[in-house]
């Protein structure tokens, strides 16, 4: 809050202090805003302490309420009774949650019990009959023995400079 309103700017500022020089003189100007600026100080205490309150008091209404509230939770009041089928309903979960839990089974069913077999159960070709392998001094033919290849050497290289131009040999002329 910069001013007396939000349509008050700096120019109307300037109108407003020439008109109060002219008014009220020169001597007496410092005076009446030292004057002003305390009023005005007052004021946005008095608004301070009155907002203030104004919250104490809300807060303290909201928490006379909760404190009501808790109360007939303690002594009961206010709870209303939900009628038989909700006394069955709770019953009924009560029984289900202490009921004990079923032994796991050792072996699991291929299929669910109510339903048919999907699919019938795919039988494995009979394997066949495989000579049993020959060793190597068996086999006729002797098995070759591969040696491992050698890595590639490595060249030298030489740097490839650029040939100099050659000078031309003209011999001087003789006298």
């Amino acid at each position: 809050m910069g001013g007396l309103g939000p349509g008050i700017g700096g120019g109307e500022y300037l109108v407003i202090a020439i008109v109060a020089l002219l008014v009220v003189g020169p001597e007496r100007l410092p005076l009446l805003l030292r004057k002003l600026g305390k009023m005005v100080a007052k004021a946005r205490g008095m608004a301070n302490e009155f907002r203030s309150s104004f919250d104490e008091m809300a807060r303290q209404s909201e928490l006379d309420e909760l404190r009501k509230e808790v109360e007939a939770l303690r002594t009961g009041q206010g709870m209303h009774a939900l009628g038989a089928d909700a006394e069955t309903a709770f019953r009924e979960i009560r029984d289900d949650l202490n009921k004990p839990v079923n032994p796991p089974m050792l072996s699991a069913p291929d299929e669910w019990p109510d339903s048919p077999p999907v699919m019938a159960p795919l039988e494995l070709p009979a394997p066949k009959a495989t000579k049993p392998a020959k060793s190597a001094a068996a086999r006729k033919t002797p098995v070759p023995r591969v040696k491992p290849a050698k890595p590639a050497a490595k060249k030298a290289t030489t740097p490839i400079v650029p040939a100099k131009p050659r000078a031309s040999r003209k011999k001087a002329p003789t006298a």
